[in-house]
Order: structure tokens, then C-alpha cells, then sequence
């Protein structure tokens, strides 16, 4: 093909057309977009964005135009546009399937190919680190030992990180442990008269730099009759993989789980937003895999969120104790948008004696972390990031609530590089101080 060629949609995976046209463009999406509120620019809006998607799709543009390509990676995929959608676009589908296309295209060569850093980076995180936990695992032990041995002050001192260009980016990483949430079929029995039992995704980054809220997740269960496993075999749930446009890998990742966690648990739990977003989501992941489908609607159908899954029980409040502090909450998009799971956290802290809730401006607004988005869009992550902290710190809490690893990243290394001594904790750790006992 030569330079001029108007490259279509093809193959697999092709942005559906039904879900394209299900946009009457009435713009209401504008006012929940964050990468609109910021730039003004119609093209950096849901609406823009399935403009092109349509242009590419009746032949006007093809996926090689460089304006194409840039809003399909500038998109947070958020997924507020479809919270407020009167026509119910699933915008999150057809983006995937537009990322995926110019991937598929960069591979096979119909599009000139990532640069030499690009494709080892992407290999290296699609193809090894998301893909293998121990690998993983490995990695994340090398992240504890270079801030156990000195070496990130030694790097930040001497000017390495500011010279590779990714200051920013180490600076939100999480003080790590070398305690993991390696799973091995553990069972933690129920206190009281059991109620239920339930698996725990482990996931990738929740099983390492944040095992800690594993713990707290499950004590928080067991106080509230909960029987929880953690199943042997599971992996990266797939949503940096779909995210990422290879929709082919994360649909490995998804047969691997399904596979792991097999049909004999009253609910899969999960307490990271958007691993959440991506298991309740195998069902379409896997629509058109005739060995697969039935079985990945059924098991999508047993996911909930933690504070999904704790809300709509008779929440043991007896043993609830008094909790003395102020929590601002921060929604994350893949709960309040793509889950639209909204109320229950909100009725979870209120329920603790004690606690004080301060309602932050724009807590649903993302926060511009989402995945690897720091990595990809660095300016557009830190005006949202700014933005986002801004608004914490104006609440005076003491304390901001999250329920996402990528949330919990940015909001920490904002507060710190803002002088702010503002906890982030996660809502399981809240409920689980407040059973504990813990002091505020």
C-alpha cells in the first residue's frame, strides 16, 4: 500500500458499527470528559472520537490518519461518556476495538511499525511482567530492594531518574514490601455463622505493593460471616491488555482465570476498580468464542466489587468501633462509570461511628492515571492530577478513600509532591481499622 492508501478497518476486532451509530451526537458526554474540560477540543471528546471511528469506518480517513491514532491513545477510557449517555453508547467496546486495529496494524506491518523503545517496553509489559505473575513478582522484589537498598535516593540524588525522563512516573511509585498474596488455594474460614463463600482475585499490582489491602479485604469479609479462598492459578486480569489494544492477549488472560476460579464460589471479589470493570466484562471479551461464551457471562455474572458485595449485605455494624477522622472519598472511574457503583462506598463509611465524610468537587472526574497513561499522555495526567489534588486538599480531610491501585499511586505522589501529610487509604482499610480497633 502506498502512503496515500486510505487504510479501512480489518480483520478481527473491528469497531462495531451498530455501537458507532447508537451515537446521535448530542454532546452531552462533553461535560463528563476529562480530556475535553481540559483542551476545549472537540476532537479530544467522546463524541469527536466516534466521529473519526465513523470516518475510518465509511471510508473518509483511515486508521493511518495521525489524528486518528492520537485521540484513540489521548482517551483516558474512563468511561464517563457512558454514565451520562442517554443513547447507551459502549464507547469502552468500540475504543478497545480501535486500539487494537492500529496495534494489529503496527505488528503486521500495514502501518509503519512502533520505534525499537516502544515495542520492547510493550513486550516487555504486555508480554511478560502483565502476562506472567511470577515474573512479576520478581520485578516487584527488585522495585522493594531498590528502595530498601538505597539506590531510588541514590538515582533521585544524582540526577538518573530527571535525565531517563521519568521523574514523574518514579516518583508515584508505591513504598514497597516483600510480603506477597502469592495465591495457593488458601482458605480464611468465616467468623461466626457462615454466610458465604467467595474467591479473592490476587490480581498483579494488588498481590504485591498493595498485599496489605488483600489482608484488610479479607478480614473485612470474615467479620461479616464470609468464607474467602484465594485460588491457585489465576493471573493479570487483562485490562492493561484491552486498554493497551491487544485484545487477544487479554482474552488468554481471561480463559486462564475463568479456568482458575471454576464455578463453585457464591461471588468472585475483587477490590481494584478496574480489574472489577474488566471480569464483569469476559462476557463480551469472549462473545464470539463459541468454547468460551456461556462460560464467560457466567462467571462475569458472580463478579462484585467489595464494597458492592459488603453494601448489600446485612453489614455487621455491631462490631463496628469508633473511627475519629475526617475521609474525603475519590471515586474511581472504572466503579463509578463502567460499574456504576456509586452509593455503596459512600453508605459503607457512613456507617462507621466516628468518621466524618466530606464530599470532594468532581470526585468522579478521573484522575489521570488510568494504566499506563502517565507513561503515554504525561502532560494530560498532570494537569488532570493537579486538578484532582487540588480538589482533595480543599476538603481539609485527613484522609482520602479510594478503591483502585492506579487511583491510590497518583493521589499519593500528588499529595507528597504538594507537601500534603493527607493519607490515601483504600475503603477496605477503613471498615477493617474500624473493626480492629485501630487507632485513626
Amino acid at each position: 500500500m502506498t502512503q496515500s492508501t486510505v487504510i479501512p478497518f480489518y480483520g478481527t476486532d473491528i469497531p462495531n458499527d451498530a455501537v458507532i451509530n447508537t451515537c446521535v451526537h448530542c454532546g452531552l458526554c462533553l461535560s463528563a470528559c476529562p480530556t475535553y474540560r481540559e483542551t476545549g477540543l472537540e476532537q479530544f471528546s467522546p463524541r469527536g472520537r466516534i466521529y473519526l471511528m465513523k470516518a475510518v469506518s465509511d471510508g473518509r480517513i483511515g486508521i493511518e490518519s495521525d489524528v486518528f491514532q492520537e485521540q484513540m491513545s489521548a482517551c483516558l477510557n474512563c468511561r464517563a461518556c457512558e454514565a451520562v449517555c442517554p443513547s447507551g453508547v459502549q464507547y469502552g467496546q468500540i475504543l478497545e476495538s480501535a486500539r487494537t486495529q492500529i496495534h494489529n496494524a503496527k505488528v503486521d506491518g500495514t502501518l509503519p511499525p512502533y520505534t525499537a523503545s516502544t515495542t520492547a517496553i510493550r513486550s516487555v509489559v504486555f508480554g511478560q511482567l502483565f502476562a506472567k505473575m511470577s515474573l512479576f513478582r520478581a520485578f516487584s522484589r527488585l522495585l522493594w530492594l531498590y528502595q530498601k537498598t538505597g539506590l531510588q535516593w541514590l538515582a533521585r540524588k544524582s540526577g538518573i531518574v530527571k535525565a531517563l525522563g521519568l521523574a514523574e512516573q518514579e516518583a508515584i511509585l508505591p513504598p514497597m514490601s516483600n510480603t506477597f498474596m502469592v495465591p495457593r488455594d488458601q482458605v480464611y474460614p468465616a467468623i461466626g455463622t457462615p454466610k458465604a463463600r467467595v474467591a479473592l482475585l490476587s490480581g498483579c499490582i494488588m498481590s504485591t505493593a498493595f498485599a496489605h489491602v488483600h489482608s484488610a479485604t479479607i478480614r473485612v469479609l470474615q467479620r461479616n460471616g464470609i468464607t474467602v479462598v484465594v485460588p491457585r492459578n489465576q493471573g493479570c486480569c487483562g485490562a492493561l491488555h484491552a486498554h493497551g489494544g491487544e485484545l487477544d492477549s487479554a482474552r488468554n488472560l481471561a480463559k486462564q482465570n475463568i479456568e482458575a476460579f471454576g464455578a463453585s464460589y457464591d461471588a468472585v471479589i475483587v477490590n481494584a476498580a478496574g480489574c472489577g470493570s474488566t471480569l464483569k466484562e469476559y462476557g463480551h471479551l469472549l462473545h464470539d468464542d463459541t468454547a468460551w461464551a456461556d462460560r464467560a457471562a457466567a462467571f462475569s455474572a458472580t463478579v462484585r466489587d467489595i464494597s458492592e458485595y459488603i453494601a448489600a449485605l446485612d453489614v455487621n455494624t455491631a462490631d463496628l468501633k469508633p473511627l475519629p477522622m475526617t475521609v474525603t472519598y475519590q471515586e474511581p472511574c472504572h466503579l463509578a462509570h463502567a460499574q456504576r457503583i456509586t452509593a455503596q462506598p459512600r453508605a459503607l463509611l457512613k456507617k462507621i461511628p466516628g468518621l466524618t465524610l466530606i464530599e470532594m468537587a468532581e470526585s468522579s472526574l478521573c484522575c489521570g492515571s488510568a494504566g499506563i497513561y502517565n507513561v503515554t499522555q504525561p502532560e494530560l495526567a498532570g494537569q488532570l492530577g493537579n486538578r484532582k489534588i487540588t480538589n482533595t486538599m480543599r476538603t481539609n480531610a485527613s484522609v482520602v478513600v479510594t478503591a483502585n491501585p492506579g487511583c491510590h499511586l497518583q493521589l499519593a505522589g500528588g499529595l507528597r509532591a504538594n507537601g500534603s501529610a493527607m493519607k490515601v487509604l483504600h475503603i477496605a482499610e477503613v471498615l477493617d481499622m474500624s473493626y480492629r480497633g485501630a487507632p485513626a
